[in-house]
């Protein structure tokens, strides 16, 4: 029952003279529609994150043993930026190394230098703006050399939950942002 092609083919278009977003979980319910059940666990598994009382430690350990490559790959670069922002907040508050750390982890996170740029700006809806944009990018990255599966699926959830977010904030750069994710998924999905 995974109708892939149907799923991405009929995301929302918006335009500039639209008011307000589309409903997130009208088109959530939409994806999960064409869905089979084990890609369904997937999608859910991913909103997981974005709900309140979700343990860290317990969603980011099941992530990492996800059969999902982008399940894995995505939010163990997420667990990289929010391990690096708590390094970078115990540095600033003089706080012991390792304090408040989410699953540390052996390796070291390959955009490291990246988030504490970021994270050294002034500007704290800027910095905001600046770690999605990163985690927009590598879950771009993520899906490069995929058209129409699941990956395609899940990073244009995580990037509608980050347009979301942002609507809450400012409509403007919601739609924005919505926009651009409808316009890439339906630029870089076609044969």
């Amino acid at each position: 029952m995974n109708n892939y092609e149907y799923i991405i083919a009929s995301l929302p278009l918006i335009s500039a003279s639209d008011r307000v977003l589309p409903d997130t979980d009208a088109i959530l319910g939409e994806i999960r529609g064409g869905l089979s059940g084990r890609d369904a666990a997937d999608l859910d598994f991913v909103l997981g994150i974005y709900e309140e009382g979700t343990e860290p430690e317990k969603f980011y350990a099941k992530a990492a043993e996800s059969k999902s490559a982008f399940i894995r790959d995505y939010f163990g670069y997420d667990l990289g930026v929010k391990n690096t922002k708590v390094e970078y907040l115990n540095r600033a508050l003089d706080r012991p190394e390792g304090t408040d750390t989410v699953l540390p982890s052996e390796e070291e996170f390959e955009d490291r230098a990246k988030v504490l740029e970021i994270l050294s700006g002034k500007d704290i809806l800027a910095r905001e703006r600046a770690l999605d944009e990163l985690m927009w990018s590598k879950a771009e990255e993520l899906t490069v050399l995929h058209v129409f599966d699941l990956d395609v699926i899940l990073a244009f959830v995580v990037r509608l939950k980050t347009i979301d977010r942002w609507a809450r904030l400012d409509e403007n750069t919601g739609r924005e942002f919505f926009r651009k994710l409808v316009n890439e998924i339906r630029n870089n999905r076609t044969i």
